[in-house]
């Protein structure tokens, strides 16, 4: 998960809205949302490379999405994959405080991530990357963006989607508008680009909402409703490949949903 806007017990009778892009390489193999067989309580997409998954709900309304920090100097090709913290959580009976105190002393050895739980009394945002957040940060009542670096740090997708997402749940608009929100492709100007350490060019393909290029993009768009009463609700949109791209799977013809409802 690359890019995630969400309303934190903003919106009455609906604690958590969440609205996000995944962002991966094209040969990367990926399940679309679904139940999982091995753990029935869970409805995610699945990372079929190395297990786990990027964001999911349960039956019971507990949520976790992760993103990747963006630092290119720092990655080791020995870590662990970050698709485990979500699952992990999902698949366990512990509170969003208690599972953040089991993983903060093996988190080092992640590459970068935020990680947000939430299990429907916190939400708990956790990173190995910010000082803010390395013993987990509860969060308040608001409305929030998570890319790749820190909690609300001022990127311009995040600038833009939050103030986006914001209108659209003032309007109480059809999950349409949010998706057409997350298909956004304009890319900042180049003075608004953040340095991260991949180069300029790279910086601007990455700065849109939904990514296109040959071999890397937004793989799927997500909208997550938890409701007061635990019932839980999330829709996806897989995207087709970028049509430059060297995508190895078999395309989709056109966009494919799943949803869940529970």
């Amino acid at each position: 998960m690359c890019l995630i806007v969400f309303a934190w017990q903003v919106v009455p009778g609906s604690p958590l809205i969440a609205a996000a892009n995944r962002d991966e390489f094209y040969v990367r193999p990926t399940a679309p949302a679904s139940w999982w067989e091995d753990q029935p309580d869970i409805y995610a997409g699945r990372d079929l490379q190395d297990g786990g998954t990027w964001l999911g709900i349960t039956r019971g309304g507990r949520f976790a999405a992760i993103t990747n920090v963006r630092a290119p100097a720092e990655r080791r090709a020995d870590a662990p994959t970050r698709g485990t913290l979500v699952s992990d959580f999902l698949g366990s009976k512990k509170t969003a405080a208690e599972y953040i105190a089991e993983i903060a002393g093996d988190a080092a050895k992640y590459n970068g991530f935020n990680l947000l739980v939430g299990d429907g009394q916190q939400l708990i945002w956790y990173s190995n990357k910010s000082d803010d957040a390395r013993n987990g940060q509860p969060l308040s009542p608001g409305i929030y963006g998570l890319s790749n670096a820190a909690l609300d740090v001022c990127w311009p997708k995040v600038v833009r989607t939050k103030a986006q997402f914001a209108s659209l749940l003032c309007q109480g608009a059809p999950d349409a508008c949010f998706f057409d929100m997350l298909s956004d492709t304009t890319r900042a100007g180049d003075c608004r680009l953040p340095s991260t350490g991949v180069g300029i060019e790279r910086e601007r393909v990455l700065s849109a909402v939904f990514i296109e290029s040959p071999d890397y993009g937004t793989r799927a768009s997500t909208l997550v409703r938890i409701k007061a009463n635990g019932s839980a609700m999330l829709h996806e949109r897989v995207a087709a490949p970028s049509p430059s791209s060297s995508y190895i799977q078999k395309p989709c013809k056109s966009p494919s949903e799943s949803r869940c409802s529970r």
